[in-house]
Formats: C-alpha cells, sequence, structure tokens
C-alpha cells in the first residue's frame, strides 16, 4: 500500500527538475533543511541585503588592462619587453602590448573604465571593481572549475548549487538555479553547475537563452495530448506506483529525484511558459537591453530573480568566446558590443524593479590575459601577433548591488597588469565574500560528505571587507 496520502505526497514533491538526485540532508553546518521540501526558502547565518545572484560570465578570459585596468605604462613601452622578466603563462609572450582601447574616468567616483564598456560604466558608482583577482593556473579548464565550483581538479559543488543549498528558491514551481548559455555549453558542460556531493535537487538546470521559443528553451515543457487534469491522475498513479517500488530501497536519492522531477515539471507547464516569454515586457524595457542574444539572456535573468530564482548564471557564448589570442582589438569590441548595454538595462531595470540592493551581480572570467602580445604558436593564433595569452596572475571583475559598496576600487596589479600586488583577491577570497554578502560564515557553511566536512572555500579564503557596503 503506498506509504503516504495524496495530500502529503503532494507535499513532499516537486523541487528538483531534470533527473536530479535527492540525498538525506547530513549538513555539518546543520542547515535547517526541510526533508519534506529542501528547496524552501530558509535563513542564512545572519542578516544580509544579498537575496539572490547573477553571474554574468564571460567565459573566456577578458583582458584587464583592455576593460576595468588601465596601465599607460604598456604605451611607453610598446613593443619592447618590459623592464621586468614576463611571467610564465600557457604560450610565449613578447614585448609590451599597449591597450587600442581609450580610458575614462567615470561617476563621481571618477574610476576610470575603457570605451569598450562605456554603457555599463554609467553605473560605476554602484560598481566594486576588484582589480586584484589571481587564480591558480593560466589554463581554462581548471580555472573554470575554480571559479565555478571552487576546485579546479576534482568534482565539486557549484557557487549556484552551494547557493540553492544554503537559501532554498523562493519560486517552488521554477528551478532554484538556473545556467544559461545561447548556442551551446561553455567549456566542460555541466560541470559548471553541477552539485558534487551536495543532494541533486540543488544541480543548475541548463538553458540555451538563444531559443525563443519555450518548447525549445525546456524540453516537453507543454503536454499537447493531455489534459492538465488527465496529467493529474497520470502523476497520481505513477507516485502510488513509485511510492511502491521505494518502499523497498529507502535512501534511494535517484528514486527520489525522479519523483520530484515529475511534479515539478508538471507544474512549470505554466509558469515557465510565462517567465521565459520576454515578448510580454514594455518596448521600453526590450529597447533598453536591446537586440541580440547577450540582451536576451540577461533579461530572462532579471525575470527569473524577479520571480525568485535565486542564483542565475549567464555564460556569453559556447566554450570560451572571450579568449582573445588573436585579433584581441576585434573580438573584444564585438563581444563587449554585445554585453555592454544590456548590462547597464539589467542594473537599471533591477532598481525600477527595487530589486538592485537585494540582488548581486558578478561580472568576469576565469582569469584575465597579459599585457604583453602572445607570440605565433602553432594551432593558437593563427600565426597573429596581435592578441594576448591567458593571465592568472592578476586579473579585473567586478561586483554590483546586494550589500556591496559601489565606486570603488579593491587591490591593484603591477605597473603594466601583470600580477596582483596590492591587496591580493584569489577565487577563494571571492567565494568567502559572495556568501557573506548572502549571510553566510564561510568558514561555518559546510556539508558532511565521506567523513569530512566540506565547504565552497575549501581550507582557504577570507572576506574582503573593501567590496562591503
Amino acid at each position: 500500500m503506498y506509504p503516504f496520502s495524496r495530500r502529503d505526497f503532494l507535499a513532499r514533491t516537486g523541487m528538483g527538475f531534470g533527473l536530479t538526485a535527492l540525498a538525506p540532508m547530513l549538513a555539518g553546518d546543520a542547515r535547517a533543511v526541510d526533508a519534506v521540501n529542501p528547496l524552501a526558502p530558509r535563513p542564512p547565518h545572519f542578516p544580509a541585503k544579498a537575496k539572490r545572484v547573477i553571474h554574468i560570465f564571460a567565459n573566456g578570459g577578458p583582458s584587464q588592462v583592455d576593460t576595468f585596468d588601465p596601465k599607460p605604462s604598456l604605451l611607453k613601452y610598446a613593443g619592447q619587453p618590459l623592464p621586468t622578466t614576463n611571467l610564465r603563462t600557457e604560450r610565449r609572450t613578447g614585448a609590451a602590448f599597449p591597450s587600442p582601447f581609450t580610458f575614462r574616468p567615470r561617476g563621481k567616483s571618477g574610476i576610470q573604465v575603457s570605451d569598450l564598456f562605456a554603457e555599463t560604466a554609467k553605473h560605476i558608482d554602484d560598481i566594486c571593481v576588484i582589480r586584484s583577482m589571481h587564480a591558480d593556473v593560466p589554463n581554462h579548464e581548471p580555472s573554470f572549475l575554480l571559479m565555478n565550483t571552487g576546485e579546479a581538479r576534482l568534482i565539486r559543488p557549484s557557487v549556484g548549487s552551494w547557493v540553492t543549498y544554503g537559501l532554498g528558491t523562493e519560486n517552488q514551481n521554477l528551478p532554484g538555479y538556473i545556467s544559461m548559455c545561447p548556442g551551446g555549453m561553455p567549456l566542460l558542460d555541466s560541470q559548471n553547475w553541477q552539485c558534487g556531493f551536495l543532494p541533486g535537487v540543488f544541480q543548475g538546470t541548463y538553458i540555451d537563452s538563444r531559443h525563443t521559443d519555450v518548447e525549445r528553451l525546456v524540453e516537453h515543457i507543454r503536454n499537447r495530448g493531455t489534459s492538465p487534469a488527465d496529467q493529474r491522475r497520470q502523476l497520481d498513479l505513477l507516485a502510488r506506483l513509485n511510492g511502491m517500488h521505494q518502499a523497498t530501497r529507502p535512501n534511494d536519492p535517484l528514486l527520489e529525484a525522479r519523483i520530484r522531477s515529475f511534479e515539478l515539471a508538471y507544474r512549470m507547464q505554466s509558469e515557465a511558459t510565462e517567465a521565459f516569454d520576454t515578448t510580454r515586457e514594455p518596448k521600453a524595457i526590450l529597447d533598453a537591453y536591446g537586440p541580440g542574444e547577450q540582451a536576451r539572456s540577461l533579461l530572462l535573468a532579471r525575470r527569473l530573480v524577479e520571480r525568485g530564482v535565486r542564483f542565475v548564471q549567464v555564460s556569453h557564448a559556447p566554450v570560451q568566446p572571450w579568449d582573445s589570442h588573436d585579433d584581441l582589438e576585434v573580438n573584444h569590441r564585438r563581444l563587449a558590443g554585445q554585453i555592454d548595454k544590456p548590462i547597464a538595462a539589467l542594473i537599471s531595470d533591477l532598481k525600477r524593479l527595487g530589486l538592485f540592493e537585494s540582488t548581486l551581480i558578478i561580472w568576469g572570467g576565469e582569469f584575465g590575459r597579459t599585457p604583453v602580445v602572445e607570440l605565433p604558436t602553432p594551432g593558437s593564433n593563427a600565426g597573429k601577433v596581435n592578441g594576448r595569452d591567458h593571465n592568472h596572475w592578476g586579473f579585473s571583475m567586478w561586483m554590483a548591488g546586494g550589500g556591496v559598496k559601489g565606486g570603488t576600487v579593491v587591490g591593484a596589479t603591477d605597473e603594466f597588469g601583470f600580477r596582483a600586488v596590492e591587496n591580493p583577491v584569489h577565487v577563494h577570497d571571492l567565494h568567502a565574500t559572495v556568501l557573506h554578502l548572502l549571510g553566510f560564515d564561510h568558514e561555518k557553511f559546510t556539508f558532511r560528505y565521506a567523513g569530512r566536512d566540506f565547504r565552497l572555500t575549501d581550507v582557504h579564503g577570507r572576506v574582503v571587507r573593501e567590496v562591503l557596503a
């Protein structure tokens, strides 16, 4: 006999999506996770302004010296070796390569920003630029994992999974964590939004935001052959059968997650159709974001957080589009031209809706680029000498909203923009700061697995107090 009533079943189901797994909540952090509804909203360790996150991931590694970290000394040494030895990166590098873009003081704060991000710079007084970021290695794969999961080599839960594990979500009819990338997946595919050893209900849901038809955005979102009432009866029957099956296999996370995914998919048929339909927006809002896939992605991100989705990551395009080993001026101008106006519109839109102060926005790549030119490398830059190699020694990211101190610059790279030298901020420090802005002590925010209390920052990380308002 089915072990609980239909009412009990409806209370217990529906918080997973897409064959994710759910396991018993045995967290070292002792999160008050509801065993009935693991994605129910929960309070953090302490009060915080940030309630949700939009991560704009410039996958591939934008150049800090062409965007948010001006280095006039590069012009002085243009075409000449630097007076210091080039740091070791992935490929051979040569002479100083001045930025082809103009930097100007912006806003009341006077922070210098490249013309590449002239629209974003209109909000510079709301932005904190971290110019002293650094990572571990100059390779995409481990740096993607480090930025998105806090671990460069092993399978670990993504930042979004940690956030939804800690806070739950505010809309039980949509996934709590969504990762968008128009046209395909970023490098390493689903590893960027994996749940690792966390219960699978906290894994991200991938959306190809290139599509405008909700049935292509979310496969099988509509059932054209069965009425909602008939679907409800089918799910109830399926639940009874699954319950009987589950009774002989207690604590099976895959089976539990399968049951939950059916229920959420049923409820998403109406909610997702509305959430992903950007044509419902006023013309003035559509015009503010502008045309193109980046504009659509960020508008969707706003619509999703507005509807209670806890964490939204927006990657620029498949694989690593910002990876400008050659033709940097052309590539960076094209890519920035696609995202600059939508970022500015996103910030304005969140302010209009009263969501800016409670939404943490993060922009940046997995690392930066060298201030010196990359020398011809077979299979890399087609023999051209007009691009930059990967640079994990020092790069820029920025944060805004959600308790961030706007109009500030944190840290600095050296005279040429190669290495972080003032107030260096490692990726672990960034993650510790993000968690703090959301109300978590990163050292106490843990999950017990294989006899150890794991955390996003592993055994590292410090909160960068200069970022905090």
